[in-house]
């Protein structure tokens, strides 16, 4: 897996992920484990569907 997530990306799905899953606790709802996924996301460096939109967010390599 290519890592197709950057820095500024990472920090939102952490933001994200966090509120989601404080806001399932807080209801006491189990959707709030949705906010596992960003987290895996942001910690991992990859996310599946940028992959299939082709989307990348990280850093570009410099071509010499």
């Amino acid at each position: 897996m290519k890592a197709n997530v950057g820095g500024a990306d990472r920090v939102v799905r952490i933001i994200a992920g966090l509120a989601i899953l404080t806001v399932g606790v807080v209801l006491k709802s189990w959707w709030g484990l949705v906010g596992i996924l960003p987290l895996i996301s942001a910690i991992g460096g990859f996310c599946p569907l940028y992959t299939l939109i082709g989307i990348n967010t990280g850093t570009a390599k410099k071509q010499a």
